[in-house]
């Protein structure tokens, strides 16, 4: 077994018995990354000095005894949404490239705190917008299950990250579907903690009122781990909420018998690709076997609930874009003439088709005249939306559904039609709009043994019950043991992962 190999948890205990340094373990991540990320291309750059030097650190707490937490000296990797210290952050966009925060996000410091070495920064759609991560201004990523098809969006380069075994799991950030839907597509698990649950203070904004950061690992224990280092209030981040984090891996192993799980009839929809569906019922007659009971629910505004993300998280998004025009940070057009070229051409080339349609999008929506007809009205449906769960949770513990309608589909395949795009995150946005938590875990292969995902959505701050939901499933598989093959390779070779400056 390569030490790669190893969840977070097993990393730690070995780091804990003195069996391996932090530095061994930095190293072999580094070493993975130069063997494939050439073909998966997760990152966008690698810190190498970094990582290292917090390494070191970390085996010098735990030869003086004095750890800074269980996963001290764990290696990670972040979406480059997060605001990192020293280290270019650029959301996925040209309209950031140079940009180096003065100051990290206050995840990012919670994670130094605690110890982990942080490898670098991960690929992902432009400022979060799109589910395949081919909206990255610099290249797309691979999924490591078939190299041909994406990893998912828009924390694509994150999952793809854990699923090769490059880092041993990372942050992402889930709007509509973000951390989930890439999770289910690779083989990960994916935790969207409740809105409010983690700061989202020094994450680059792409519509504030569903942007949430999360865990993304290859275990349920391991998502509990590091979901705790992150759970805290933050007065900095006037959304985040004063409720106490409980200890995510006391009840772990609780399991299941005499939970009653909820599953709404409009998550399995016409269009869904069989195999998937198939996956998904199998899990929920597993959870029966386990001492579960099953009971039908309805979340009747299900269909709205598409319409009225795309008309709430764009308006959102043009307002938060706003920033970007050349003035202050990131990209300037050097050959404008006056104040209103220089906005233009700023944005213009610096802002890619898909966050170009957003914004258009979410201006038209706001606009005089406008404003009530669709954004107001969009706002009315989300407490719809957020009505049903509170309804169906009165009588069950939680929903459970497939995370995403389809495996992971080929790089190009839809990258012309937005609406079939837009539908990838039709059974994931409505937890966003409810500010629920949700969870991906694996539950299957498909014949050509692309990965299938279960979804698991609770009630707001039960991110506990949904990890012990998640582990009772995960208890009976060995899916997450699982190597993802890293063929498929398209015939186009991919340049090596920069190095950070």
């Amino acid at each position: 077994m390569q030490l790669t190999d190893l969840t977070m948890l097993e990393l730690a205990a070995k780091l804990a018995a003195g069996a391996v340094s932090s530095e061994e373990a930095t190293r072999a991540c580094l070493e993975r990354i130069r063997q494939v990320d050439p073909k998966v291309r997760a990152f966008l750059r690698v810190d190498e000095e970094g990582a290292l030097a917090a390494a070191r650190a970390s085996d010098a707490r735990r030869k003086a005894g004095s750890p800074a937490s269980a996963l001290d000296g764990v290696p990670v990797g972040l979406k480059d949404i997060f605001l990192t210290e020293g280290v270019e952050t650029t959301a996925g966009s040209r309209i950031l490239e140079g940009f180096v925060p003065p100051y990290d996000a206050t995840v990012v410091r919670l994670l130094k705190e605690a110890g982990l070495p942080l490898v670098g920064k991960l690929n992902m759609d432009e400022f979060a917008m799109g589910s395949s991560n081919e909206s990255s201004a610099y290249f797309p990523s691979h999924n490591p299950w078939d190299l041909a098809r994406t990893p998912g969006g828009s924390s694509g380069g994150s999952a793809a990250a854990v699923a090769a075994r490059e880092v041993f799991g990372a942050l992402g950030t889930d709007t509509g579907g973000s951390i989930r839907q890439p999770a289910a597509l690779t083989n990960t698990v994916g935790l969207k903690p409740t809105y409010g649950r983690v700061s989202r203070f020094g994450v680059i904004a792409f519509a504030s009122s569903l942007d949430q950061p999360g865990p993304m690992t290859r275990t349920v224990a391991d998502a509990a781990a590091l979901l705790q280092l992150i759970a805290r209030h933050d007065p900095q981040d006037a959304t985040s909420a004063a409720v106490e984090a409980p200890d995510y891996s006391a009840d772990l192993e609780g399991g299941v018998r005499g939970l009653r799980l909820g599953v709404p009839r409009e998550y399995f929809t016409e269009g869904m690709d069989p195999e998937v569906e198939a996956s998904v019922r199998e899990a929920l007659r597993e959870y029966e076997r386990l001492g579960a009971t099953l009971v039908d629910v309805s979340l009747p505004h299900t269909k709205y609930a598409l319409a009225t993300y795309y008309l709430i998280a764009p308006a959102e998004a043009s307002s938060n874009l706003a920033r970007y025009d050349g003035i202050r940070y990131g990209q300037r057009a050097k050959d404008a003439r006056g104040l209103k070229e220089l906005y233009a051409l700023t944005r213009e080339r610096g802002f890619g088709p898909e966050v170009k349609r957003r914004i258009m999008l979410g201006t038209y929506a706001l606009s005089a005249g406008y404003y009530d007809a669709y954004y107001l009205r969009a706002q009315k449906v989300r407490t719809l939306i957020r009505e049903d769960f509170t309804k169906a949770f009165q009588q069950v513990d939680a929903v459970l559904s497939p995370t995403s309608p389809v495996p992971a589909f080929k790089l190009g395949e839809k990258v012309d039609d937005p609406l079939s795009m837009y539908l990838m995150d039709v059974f994931t946005l409505p937890c966003n709009l409810a500010g629920l938590p949700g969870l991906s875990v694996p539950c299957g292969f498909t014949k050509a043994g692309l990965p299938v995902g279960l979804q698991i959505l609770g009630r707001p701050f039960d991110e506990a019950r949904l990890l012990r939901i998640a582990r009772a499933y995960e208890r009976e598989h060995d899916f997450f043991l699982r190597p993802a093959p890293l063929q498929g390779w398209p015939e186009r070779q991919a340049s090596v992962t920069p190095p950070c400056p």
